[in-house]
């Protein structure tokens, strides 16, 4: 009981023995780490934290000697590589045999902010998607009475030279009328069923690879393991494909995409917590995206390139949001990732 309930904590928590050596890490714990439990218990601290803030050990050992708890905020934390800003509490326990043990408790600083920062997005997003809804459906009342003007004026016309003019009138009414249901978004509530998120993975490589010259190199990388999500496979399919396609644009159909997939812990999408996810991870080699506009990438109309719609990322996003997830983006030149987080939920919600 006591495991399972610390499994299901957002903060990692780590117990030590006398000796400074791990004996029990939470769910959270592993994700911090970056490790598995298999591969982490048994291992001292000066081995665990050896290239992290010096003061996190010494902490660690002043609580042991004195068994007093400690509080230490923004220390670094290093794994696997990566430095991570952490605020760390250490509480001294007595366990069954009297001798004392260390409670430490880890919360990512720069996790907590990154949680707010998607909220604000999310929010944000959402407003700029109700706007541009409600100017659409604005737009499409009128257009409809102007294809239907020209329709009736085409019947009247003789002289094909004036039908020509309202022949291009119905087109691009047409057109515009395509424009107005691409802003309005997703029309209908997902048909969810349990799917294997890399049989449409390969479904949407297979489309891009059609689509491409060739010259194209699409790669996967798949965890094995990732069970079924609970999803609508064409919603998904589109969402999916919008990305792939904004790398592929990227990348001018010469580059290099990956597709990754992993397990991810813990994820928090408007003020919900989903204990497992999955995360796709889009990967282009592609000249990278201007910092300016990487907050507003999901946003309807805005777009880095002349010749597009700033429509299919705000889509894709839209679609994702329907399956309680989100997607984000980090990019620099070379090295561009779209990270789509789909939280893995049973038919019954849990």
């Amino acid at each position: 009981m006591h495991k399972q309930i610390l499994d299901n904590l957002s903060t990692a928590v780590l117990l030590f023995d006398g000796q400074l050596v791990l004996v029990y890490i939470n769910a959270a714990g592993e994700e911090l780490m970056a490790d598995s439990a298999n591969h982490l218990l048994g291992q001292r601290a000066a081995d665990l934290f050896r290239a992290s803030d010096p003061s996190l050990l010494y902490n660690l050992r002043q609580s042991l000697s004195s068994r007093n708890p400690l509080v230490e905020r923004l220390l670094n934390l290093n794994r696997i590589g990566q430095s991570i800003a952490v605020n760390v509490s250490v509480t001294p326990v007595l366990n069954r045999q009297k001798n004392t043990e260390l409670l430490v408790e880890f919360q990512q600083v720069d996790n907590q902010l990154r949680i707010s920062r998607e909220e604000r997005l999310i929010m944000q997003q959402n407003t700029a998607r109700l706007l541009v809804r409600g100017l659409a459906h604005e737009i499409k009342n009128p257009l409809g009475g102007l294809r239907g003007a020209a329709q009736l004026l085409d019947l009247e016309l003789d002289e094909p030279e004036l039908k020509e003019y309202t022949k291009i009138i119905i087109a691009e009414s047409d057109r515009l009328q395509s424009l107005m249901d691409k802003m309005l978004g997703p029309n209908k509530p997902p048909n969810k069923a349990p799917i294997n998120i890399h049989a449409v993975l390969d479904r949407v490589r297979q489309l891009v690879q059609v689509e491409s010259s060739g010259v194209l190199s699409v790669k996967s990388d798949y965890d094995p393991s990732i069970p079924n999500v609970w999803a609508d496979q064409d919603q998904l399919i589109q969402a999916i494909l919008n990305i792939v396609r904004n790398a592929v644009q990227a990348t001018q159909g010469k580059g290099n995409i990956v597709i990754k997939t992993r397990i991810h812990r813990h994820l928090n999408v408007e003020r919900i917590r989903h204990k497992l996810a999955v995360k796709v991870d889009v990967i282009d080699d592609g000249p990278g995206i201007e910092p300016d506009m990487i907050q507003q990438i999901f946003y309807p109309m805005v777009t880095g390139r002349a010749e597009g719609t700033g429509l299919g990322l705000s889509i894709a996003q839209a679609l994702v949001n329907q399956h309680n997830g989100l997607i984000e983006c980090v990019s620099e030149p070379g090295h561009t990732v779209f990270s789509i987080y789909l939280p893995i939920i049973s038919p019954g919600g849990t």
